[in-house]
């Protein structure tokens, strides 16, 4: 058998700081390998360095696109150590920025799946409407990317006057582009015609394979952390958790697009419910934040699946050690499994419908 290899990647507008490697007998993929490194910071050692708050600003850049529910398990991981209790209305604020970055994340991705599939209309809209939500957040952190709002203890800031009306007029507004979404995009065969039937992943396989977010539930897995381990306020939020049976790619692209109306849905009954009072609390200037000596794992659903922060401590005001979890890193293993057997013509349907991110794999 005379074969072929061919690198995609890591100078690529698609896979962008990753390299995929592929081996294929015609136009038929025969054998994938991702390759991940590219991007290596050494994120988890740098940890060690920096006490508890200095390492808030850096731990949510390798994701960018969802920096607030990146942070979000490691503020839940320091003061599990701690024992802090968050003041009520801080927990209300927390989620609302973490859906908001949501969808943020979630709508890129859609925008860049239109280049990917050649719609270049799915590609403006979601990114134009990408914005109302980054004006949102830097309304409400000061930032338009990388936001530092969630500091263990609450959140940095109470929201403005005015956000709240302009988030709910927004949220209106983006109910009626999400159908329009699907009237040009999801509903087209541009986009049928390449994701269904295309990248099959068997319940059992997922499973096994142990993917999170997306992939998990575009293979029929219902599995959220808001509702398997609710943390933070999301056991008194009423929301569903979007499921597919197929376990295609068009499975794994229809999940995120539902979640962002969930996501409408939480937001709104997060304003509704949240109560008055103080958003964070006070540590004594010069002693600092310091943890008792021990361990301690905390996890949530961020935009692409399940977050998780292993921390230890030895009594300072700096972790011993910090280990995370990222869903991509976790996706990763379901690549090669479905990209074997598959035409070449199909790798990008399958690829970006992993919703994969390599700088949060690599850290």
């Amino acid at each position: 058998m005379s074969t072929l290899s061919v690198a995609v990647g890591p100078q690529h507008p698609g896979s962008g700081h990753f390299r995929l490697q592929l081996t294929l007998d015609g136009d038929i993929i025969v054998d994938a390998k991702p390759d991940a490194g590219y991007v290596h910071r050494g994120e988890e050692k740098m940890n060690e360095y920096r006490n508890y708050f200095q390492n808030v600003p850096h731990l949510e850049r390798p994701v960018i696109l969802d920096s607030t529910n990146a942070l979000y398990p490691y503020v839940l991981a320091v003061e599990k150590l701690a024992n802090i209790n968050v003041p009520e209305r801080a927990h209300y604020l927390r989620v609302i920025a973490s859906e908001m970055n949501r969808i943020i994340s979630h709508e890129y991705w859609l925008s860049i799946y239109g280049v990917f599939l050649g719609h270049s209309t799915m590609f403006m809209w979601p990114m134009a409407d990408r914005e109302l939500f980054i004006d949102l957040m830097d309304m409400l952190t000061g930032a338009r990317v990388t936001h530092s709002y969630l500091i263990p203890g609450g959140v940095r800031n109470d929201m403005p006057d005015g956000f709240k009306e302009k988030a709910l007029t927004y949220i209106r507004y983006f109910r009626k582009r999400l159908k329009e979404y699907d009237r040009i995009f999801y509903s087209n065969p541009i986009f049928t015609k390449r994701t269904q039937g295309v990248g099959i992943l068997a319940p059992e396989d997922a499973i096994e394979l142990g993917v999170v977010g997306n992939v998990l539930r575009g293979s029929g897995v219902r599995s959220d952390i808001r509702v398997d381990e609710p943390y933070g306020i999301y056991d008194q939020l009423d929301f569903d958790i979007p499921v597919f049976k197929t376990g295609d790619s068009y499975s794994r692209a229809m999940v995120p697009y539902l979640e962002m109306y969930e996501s409408c849905r939480i937001i709104e009954q997060a304003f509704e419910k949240m109560p008055s009072g103080s958003v964070r609390v006070k540590y004594p200037a010069q002693a600092g934040l310091r943890t008792p000596a021990g361990e301690t794992y905390a996890r949530t659903e961020a935009a692409r699946g399940e977050m998780g922060h292993y921390l230890v401590s030895d009594g300072t005001n700096k972790p011993y050690r910090l280990k995370l979890s990222s869903p991509s890193f976790r996706n990763l293993t379901a690549m090669n499994f479905l990209l074997k057997g598959a035409r070449l013509a199909d790798m990008p349907a399958i690829y970006w419908s992993f919703n994969y991110w390599p700088v949060e794999a690599d850290r």
